[in-house]
């Protein structure tokens, strides 16, 4: 059973909350506009997939996907059978109008247990129309355990030759899939049911792989090269069976010369996770020299290579085993997070959530993004009183127009002039998780 709510305007309501202040220390008034929780994911009970399709001229539908393992079934209601209660609420700001307010949406899901395979999606439809750019605002509510998981996507419309006019729909199972990162043995079928064309042109980039420069390293903006590897005519069929085996950016588009359509991308066997040495090793070049990374990548015996690297910054194999689960954890999510035409490890944002860890502070608007890590907090005496003043390392990362993907965004380096890099990196290697906010590691 599913109820829909659905109008032009919705109110927010925002109850902002006031630390109390005493003779003694003065408090902090809570941040409404912190999205911290977003690259959070002790936050966090859900981790979706979303995409956008474009319906017709005038519709977009989100395509919001959830593991069945993250849904939460009770017996607690009237049929008396397992079923889980979610209520998925979208807000849509049109960017190109200054950010207004477009459409929302509210649609409560009654889910069966037994109806459910391996995931459930939800497909909320929004009004949105060509030549705008949209961010959709989504909460995602489990009434039942009284969790929310809030995010953000973003997405434009360019018209009818976007990628938001193709569906991917796996090969033998027949069900729709939302991400656009494929393996390497996955089939799956090209749906473009608004173009119907007679033919798909396939233009293959090779995957990036350089490692972005430290933050404290000022260099000139590199962009991915804008000639293929190669250009290969497909006759389309919406069962024709494709697999795309090598690591790289794959565009799918209807002509030959229009360089604008689907975008699907192989980031390797074991993307997001790292579960063999050889793609443990390369996520380490943050912190390992050029000698040691060569000696890991050229070893005979990479996984003996890889556990020496480690126990020589902790001398202990459990602290080894300590250190190993934080910095690949934090590489998984990075990947999760941040992934566009290239990792999401290997993107300015992955760099710094890798060595810093999830931000204390995220402030997003439509240009970009700032993080917030958070200092040793600084005490001022006045008098009998005193204020205690929380300070903050920011990094500000901007949205930048990229062929490949709406989630590419470039730190702002020249405005980061003391980022403690060194230290971290120092840190690291000394078999410590490096924290901001412990005045030891700034010594």
């Amino acid at each position: 059973m599913r109820l829909i709510y659905k109008s032009a305007v919705l109110t927010a309501v925002v109850t902002t909350a006031l630390l109390m202040t005493s003779c003694a220390v003065t408090g902090n008034v809570t941040d409404t506009k912190d999205m911290a929780y977003l690259y959070n994911p002790t936050r966090s009970i859900f981790t979706p997939m979303i995409s956008v399709y474009n319906e017709d001229a005038e519709t977009s539908v989100l395509n919001i996907s959830i593991r069945k393992g993250e849904l939460y079934f009770s017996e607690a209601n009237p049929e008396g059978v397992p079923m889980a209660s979610m209520l998925v609420s979208v807000r849509l700001y049109d960017n190109t109008f200054g950010g207004v307010l477009a459409d929302t949406s509210t649609f409560k899901y009654d889910i069966k247990r037994e109806e459910v395979g391996g995931e459930y999606s939800f497909r909320p439809p929004l009004s949105a129309h060509d030549g705008n750019s949209y961010t959709a605002e989504i909460k995602i509510i489990d009434l039942i355990r009284q969790r929310t998981r809030q995010l953000f996507i973003d997405f434009e419309r360019t018209g009818r030759y976007s990628g938001l006019s193709y569906k991917v729909r796996d090969h033998f199972t027949k069900n729709e899939v939302f991400s656009r990162t494929v393996k390497v043995d996955q089939y799956v079928n090209i749906l473009a049911p608004s173009l119907q064309p007679d033919t798909l042109w396939l233009f293959y980039y090779k995957a990036v792989t350089a490692i972005p420069p430290s933050p404290s390293t000022i260099l000139p903006e590199v962009t991915i090269a804008p000639e293929p590897e190669a250009i290969v005519p497909l006759a389309w069929s919406d069962t024709l069976p494709l697999m795309f085996p090598n690591p790289g950016i794959y565009l799918i588009s209807v002509d030959s010369l229009i360089r604008e359509g689907l975008v699907l991308c192989n980031f390797g066997p074991d993307h997001p996770s790292m579960a063999r040495p050889e793609t443990m090793i390369p996520p380490l070049a943050y912190i390992a020299t050029p000698q040691e990374m060569d000696e890991m990548l050229t070893s005979e015996k990479p996984k003996l290579a890889l556990d020496n690297f480690w126990l020589e910054r902790t001398g202990s194999i459990e602290r080894s085993k300590e250190l190993i689960r934080i910095y690949y954890n934090r590489t998984l999510f990075a990947n999760y997070y941040f992934s566009s035409y290239k990792a999401g490890w290997l993107t300015d944002r992955g760099m710094i959530y890798i060595m810093y860890g999830p931000p204390d502070k995220v402030y997003k608007n439509a240009e970009g993004e700032s993080w917030g890590y958070k200092r040793p907090p600084v005490k001022s005496r006045w008098g009998s009183r005193y204020v205690m003043e929380d300070q903050y390392l920011w990094f500000n990362f901007r949205k930048q127009k990229n062929l490949f993907s709406d989630n590419d965004f470039v730190l702002n380096r020249a405005g980061t002039p003391v980022s403690y890099w060194d230290i971290a990196v120092a840190r690291w290697r000394e078999g410590k998780v490096f924290r901001l906010d412990n005045p030891q590691e700034l010594q």
